[in-house]
This record gives C-alpha cells, structure tokens and sequence, in this order.
C-alpha cells in the first residue's frame, strides 16, 4: 500500500530536513501544509517535495492537519511534526507496516518526548497512521487526536519528538482560553487538556478545579488516571498533602497503579521513615507495566532506575546491604554511567559488598 506522510509546518527551517529525510525514505508522498513561515521552512521542504500548501492560521490545530490530510492521495496517510526524527531501524519498520495494512484500519506507535542521551525515557502511543478511505479526522484545537475505532494495529515503530526551540508560551493555554470566552463548551479531552495547561503555568487552583470536574464526567481512563496525578501536583504545591495524596490514590479506583504514582507514594512514606512501606511501592512500581494502555503517558525512569535506585538507599537502612547493593546494580544497567549509581558502587566495594542480579 502506498503511505502519504503529512505535516503542518511555520518557521522549521532548522529541523525540518532532518524530519524529511527520514521521511522520504519510507513516504511515497509528502503533504506540507505551512501555516505561515517568515523563515526559509518553505524553500527547504520543496528539496523533498512540490507539494506544499498554505493555510491561514485559525488557532485550531486541527483544522490545520484536516486540511492536509484533504490533500494527501495515497492509500495510507501518517502525520508528523517538524522537529520528529526516526531512526534508520524503525524507519524499515514504517517501511514494512504499509504491507502489513491490509486487515487493519489505523496503526498506533510509540512516541518518544524526552531522552537520556539518546534513550527514551518518557514514552506514550499515539495514533498515528490510517487508512485514507476510512476518512479519519482530528478533533481539538490543541492536543488534538484522532478517536481511537477501527481494526488497529499496534507496532513498536517508535517517532522520536526531539525539539530544539521552545513553542510560543502559554499558546495552548490561550487558544483554549479563547474558546471558552466565546462561549464554546469544551469537550472531556480539551477540559483534561485545559487542566493541565493551567496546571504547567502554575495556576494551581484552578488546574486542580478544572480536573476534579472533569474527573465527573466521560473520558478516556488514561487521561483519568493522569488527571488524578495532575491533583496531586496542583494540591502538592498548594501545600496540601493529605488532598495530594487522596488525589493520587482515586486514580487507582480508574486503572491499575501506575509505575509513577507508586514511586511518589514510596517517596512519601520513605519521607515518614516508614522503610518498609516503602519497599513495596517502591516493588511495585517495577512489577507494574506501564505500555499496555493506550495514550498513557509513561515516564520510564519511575519503572526502573528510580525505584531501584531507592530501594538501594531503603535496604541499606534495613541493614540488608547485600540487596542493596543488587538493587544499586540493577540501576546501573540501566543508566551505567550516572554518578550516584557509580558513587553507591564505590560505597559497597569498600564495604567489600559485589552487588549482584536483584
């Protein structure tokens, strides 16, 4: 099956060709839909292709990659952003997945948004190729998502979102703000959207009050889930832990615990000097697994390096230095060069403790 890969575009000549390149390599067809550059973007996307398109900015992600996906031809259609980049390896895997399109209707892959070095270390899945005939659409001004249905394929291919320029602060806090003032009632993804925008611009009262009532309504389980992490960050910094912490246990009454709420419960009772309940959230949050939900938002360090890294310190004021230290080792696989791993190694050896596998 032949892939159009689509992107909507304004003053990216810095990381565009990058995008593009890898781009070419599986695309049979690239839409650029610009969407107002003052830059060299558009000069630099026709070295990959003449299809370049203007539209006039409304404020409305979605409307802007609709509007491309109109123009798209090919049997497939995929969206990127301007600053994604994929490897040699998952660029094969894109390559190979247009023939395993046949039986299914849209596919959804992994996307990378933060790195240690060039490891991911917070990862969600986003829909993110379909079937032109099936007429998929985003919706949402920001954030915007195509509505998971269909027959769908989930594939490890992942896109890595490697940014080199901040966005414009508080757009998505503004555009939504905007819509609000003109009467438009916002839907259960903006409202989760929009509490967590006011959250990350530090108005915590209201980001807390904007999610307790989207918590009422309907949504997606993984954006309650999240929305209960949010409260307790937004109640965190208004100083109040005993609605943190409440906020942060309703979201295990949506979906199992995640591997992130069971790190901060384990740093909360590791605060109150109760070691050994720390132990089991700190167990826990390496026994969870985070990858199976779809859209969750999965920071992989609270799965793995941080809890094994606590529990190091936990075992070694339980006196259990031999766990410890295997618990230390077990970091170190993961992140072999961080200084606080390399200083706790040194700490066993002349206690004349080898870590060995926890």
């Amino acid at each position: 099956m032949t892939l159009s890969v689509c992107l909507i575009v304004k003053d990216e000549q810095a990381v565009i060709g990058r995008c593009l390149n890898c781009a070419a390599s599986f695309a049979d067809e690239i839409i650029v839909v610009d969407t107002g550059s003052q830059d060299n973007t558009v000069a630099e996307v026709k070295k990959f292709t003449d299809k370049v398109y203007f539209f006039t900015w409304c404020d409305d992600f979605s409307a802007a990659r609709n509007f491309a996906f109109e123009k798209a031809t090919c049997d497939l259609v995929m969206w990127l952003d301007a600053d994604d980049i994929i490897t040699e390896e998952n660029c094969l895997k894109i390559q190979k997945l247009k023939d395993d399109f046949k039986d299914y209707d849209m596919a959804v892959l992994p996307y990378a948004a933060a790195f240690d070095g060039d490891t991911p270390t917070f990862v969600y899945s986003r829909e993110r190729i379909f079937r032109r005939d099936k007429n998929y659409r985003f919706s949402g001004a920001v954030h915007e998502a195509v509505v998971p249905c269909g027959k769908i394929l989930y594939s490890d291919a992942a896109i890595y979102h490697k940014k080199v320029k901040e966005g414009e602060p508080m757009r998505n806090l503004r555009i939504l703000q905007k819509q609000i003032a003109a009467g438009k009632e916002l839907d259960a993804r903006q409202k989760f959207y929009y509490g967590r925008e006011l959250l990350f611009n530090g108005m915590f009262r209201e980001a807390a009050a904007v999610l307790e009532d989207f918590l009422l309504g309907d949504g997606w389980i993984v954006n309650k889930t999240e929305a209960c992490l949010n409260i307790y960050y937004a109640y965190k910094s208004l100083n109040r832990e005993d609605r943190a912490i409440a906020a942060l246990l309703r979201g295990f009454t949506f979906a199992p615990p995640q591997s992130q709420a069971c790190c901060i419960l384990g740093e909360y009772f590791m605060n109150k000097e109760e070691w050994k309940t720390a132990v089991y959230w700190y167990e826990t949050a390496i026994a969870v697994s985070d990858n199976g939900a779809f859209g969750s938002f999965v920071n992989l360090d609270y799965g793995g390096f941080i809890p094994y890294m606590q529990l190091c310190v936990l075992y070694d004021k339980l006196g259990d230095r031999q766990k410890a230290a295997a618990c230390n080792e077990a970091a170190g696989r993961i992140k072999p060069l961080n200084e606080n791993y390399l200083n706790n190694k040194k700490y066993f050896e002349k206690l004349g403790i080898r870590g060995n596998d926890k």
